[in-house]
């Protein structure tokens, strides 16, 4: 199963994109809020319903946990919730998906050490141990990372391929009208 954990203060673009993309791809995804209720606000009041809580995530049988930005990457880091998911699933060899300032929550738990990694500009301190990549999406392992709202789709696109091929990838740009 795959995972995008939202906190209050995510970004629109980049939580709703990705949902949107790897759903159309028929991924199973699973919308997380890392509270003890459904309910998350964005950083402009979009009000959206999980569909689990973090608590409710069968840590057996993660496929990938996807890491949305905005304000809200803060309350994602100050989560012992989210942070424990985050090392169980790097321990486990699982994919993790950040984007925006949300790899800088990689980059302190140490879980960016010799990866290529990027993150929205002014963020790269955060990226410990990470060889520095200006890419829109870098790629390097199980570790996926991107820059910010305006890189959202060719992330969630990556997604699609990494998760399941180029070719549905490239079929859902192309309906999209993305190139």
């Amino acid at each position: 199963m795959n995972y995008i954990l939202l906190a209050n203060g995510f970004e629109e673009i980049e939580a709703i994109s990705v949902i949107d993309i790897l759903r159309r791809a028929e991924i199973d995804l699973k919308i997380v809020s890392i509270y003890n209720t459904l309910q998350v606000s964005s950083d402009r009041n979009l009000n959206v319903t999980a569909d689990i809580t973090i608590s409710e995530i069968d840590k057996e049988n993660i496929t990938s946990i996807i890491l949305p930005g905005g304000s809200g990457y803060q309350n994602l880091e100050n989560s012992e919730d989210t942070k424990n998911l985050l090392l169980y699933a790097n321990n486990h060899n699982k994919y993790l998906f950040a984007i925006c300032a949300a790899p800088s929550i990689l980059g302190n738990l140490g879980i960016l050490n010799n990866k290529k990694a990027t993150c929205y500009p002014g963020f790269e301190k955060y990226l410990i141990g990470s060889k520095k990549c200006n890419d829109d999406v870098c790629v390097d392992g199980k570790i996926i990372t991107s820059r910010g709202p305006g890189t959202a789709h060719k992330f969630a696109y990556e997604i699609v391929n990494i998760l399941k091929d180029k070719l549905l990838s490239d079929t859902i740009k192309t309906g999209m009208l993305f190139e």
